[in-house]
C-alpha cells in the first residue's frame, strides 16, 4: 500500500509539475572524463600539471569562483564531475580506456590527450561513438588535415605554429644562419614538428643547408650518440620538440658536453623544464611554451587569477600543459552555455554544443582562442618566443617576440606544408 501511495504521488507531481522535472533534468551533473599522463615519463612536466589544472578549475567552475565571463557554476549552472583516467600505456590502451569512458562511465564529454599517438587514435573512436572529445594539446597538423570530424575538436594550436614561430624568431635572433640540425622524437609529433620548421627556415633563409636530422624513439631517455652527431655538425641552429622526460634527459645529458653554447639550441617546449632546471640550463637557449602561456602568458584579469590560484595550490608556477588544460575546459564550458542559451535556458544536446563550438572564439588565461581551422573544430592562437636569462639568480625570458595567429597558422582548408611551401600565403 506504501509504495502504491508513492507511486501515486510521483505520477501526480509528474502531471502537476512538468516544469520542475525539467529543472531537476538540467541539474543533474555533467560527466567529464579527463585524459592525462598519470605515470611514466610524461607525467612530472605535463601529466600532472595538467591533471592540477583539470581539478582546480572543475572545482572552482563548481563553486562559481572563475572570473567573468565563466562565473556561472559548472557548466550552465549543472555541477561538473571529473572521471580521471592515465594516458600512459600507449594507444590501444587509450582506446580501450575511452571506450570505457563513454560505455562504462556514460561521460557526456572526453577532455584530454598530450600524446599525438593518443589522439590520431581516438579521433575516429570518438566518431564511431558519437562522443563530444575536446583535445588540449597533443599537436600533430594532421589531425583534421587527413580527415572531418564532427565530434572533435582541439583547442590548441598545432605543432606548425611552434615550429614556424621558432622559425621567425631565429631569422631575427641570428640572421645570417647557414646551417641546421634537428632532434626529434620518431613519431608523429616530432616528425611534424621538425617537417614544418625545416620547410619554414628554407622558406625564410633559402640557402640554408640541414646538417643531420635525428629522431630517436619516444622516451629513449639516453641520447649521447645524437648529441656526438650534433656536435660534429657544428650547426648555428639545432631545434628540437622534445617534451617530457626525454626534455629533461636531453638537457641534462647535452648541457655538460657544450651543445648549448656550441649553437642556438631552440626548445620548441622548454618551457616545461626552465624552472625546475634552471640551473643547467644556460643563457640564450631558445623557449617555447606552445602558444602564449607560462611566461607568455597576458596580463588579464583571467591570467592574474589563474596564475595566482594555480600557484597558491600547487607551490609552483602552471606550465603550457596547464594553460592548456584550463584552455580546453573553459572553451567547452563557452560552447556549452552558448548552446543552452540559444536552447532557451535548458540543458542543450551534444549536437547542439557541437554546433555552438564550431568557430568559436573564446578567451583562456592565454589570452584569445579561435576556432578558425579545420573547419571550426582546430585552435588558433598566437605564440611567443623568448630566450633564457638568469635575473637574480631565477630564471626569466628576455627579448621575447609575439607573433599573431594569422602569421604562425594556415588558413582554413589548407594543410600545414603546402601553406609553408608557397611562402605562407593565406
Amino acid at each position: 500500500m506504501q509504495r502504491t501511495r508513492k507511486l501515486v504521488a510521483s505520477i501526480a507531481a509528474a502531471a502537476l509539475c512538468v516544469p520542475a522535472l525539467a529543472v531537476a533534468q538540467d541539474a543533474a551533473p555533467i560527466k567529464v572524463g579527463v585524459v592525462t599522463f598519470l605515470s611514466g615519463p610524461a607525467a612530472g612536466p605535463f601529466g600532472v600539471p595538467a591533471r592540477n589544472a583539470a581539478e582546480i578549475t572543475i572545482e572552482m567552475l563548481n563553486g562559481g569562483k572563475v572570473p567573468k565571463p565563466y562565473d556561472q557554476k559548472g557548466f550552465g549552472g549543472a555541477r561538473l564531475q571529473m572521471v580521471l583516467v592515465d594516458e600512459s600505456g600507449g594507444t590501444t590502451t587509450q582506446v580501450t580506456e575511452f571506450r570505457n569512458l563513454v560505455q562504462r562511465d556514460n561521460v557526456d564529454v572526453v577532455i584530454g590527450y598530450i600524446s599525438s599517438g593518443s589522439c590520431l587514435g581516438i579521433a575516429p573512436v570518438a566518431e564511431e561513438l558519437k562522443t563530444l572529445t575536446v583535445f588540449f594539446d597533443c599537436g600533430t597538423p594532421r589531425i583534421f588535415e587527413e580527415r572531418d570530424y564532427k565530434y572533435v575538436f582541439r583547442t590548441s594550436s598545432t605543432a606548425t605554429m611552434d615550429s614556424v614561430g621558432a622559425a621567425l624568431y631565429v631569422k631575427d635572433l641570428k640572421p645570417n644562419a647557414k646551417v641546421i640540425a634537428g632532434l626529434n622524437q620518431n613519431y608523429a609529433w616530432g616528425q611534424d614538428s621538425w617537417g614544418d620548421f625545416e620547410l619554414s627556415m628554407k622558406q625564410i633563409f633559402p640557402k640554408i643547408e640541414v646538417a643531420t636530422s635525428q629522431m630517436p624513439k619516444l622516451f629513449a631517455g639516453q641520447y649521447n650518440a645524437e648529441i656526438s652527431t650534433l656536435l660534429n655538425a657544428k650547426a648555428d641552429v639545432i631545434h628540437s620538440s622534445f617534451w617530457d622526460g626525454d626534455l629533461e634527459a636531453f638537457i641534462l645529458q647535452a648541457g655538460p658536453r657544450g651543445l648549448f653554447k656550441r649553437s642556438v639550441v631552440v626548445l620548441t617546449t622548454g618551457e616545461t623544464a626552465m624552472y625546475k632546471l634552471a640551473d643547467k640550463i644556460p643563457d640564450g637557449v631558445v623557449i617555447g611554451a606552445r602558444g602564449p602561456y607560462g611566461p607568455y602568458a597576458p596580463d588579464n584579469e583571467l591570467n592574474k587569477w589563474y596564475s595566482a590560484t594555480f600557484q597558491d595550490r600547487y607551490n609552483v608556477p602552471p606550465n603550457y600543459a596547464a594553460y592548456q588544460m584550463t584552455q580546453a575546459i573553459l572553451g567547452t564550458k563557452a560552447a556549452w552555455e552558448k548552446a543552452q542559451a540559444a536552447n532557451g535556458g535548458k540543458r542543450p544536446s551534444i549536437d547542439q554544443v557541437i554546433a555552438a563550438f564550431e568557430r568559436l572564439t573564446f578567451t583562456g588565461p592565454g589570452g584569445e582562442v579561435r576556432m578558425a581551422i579545420g573547419k571550426g573544430h582546430q585552435a588558433i592562437t598566437e605564440t611567443a618566443y623568448g630566450v633564457t636569462k638568469k635575473v637574480g639568480g631565477k630564471m626569466t625570458v628576455a627579448n621575447v617576440k609575439r607573433y599573431p595567429a594569422e602569421t604562425v597558422n594556415p588558413p582554413d582548408g589548407v594543410k600545414a606544408a603546402d601553406w609553408i611551401k608557397n611562402g605562407f600565403k593565406k
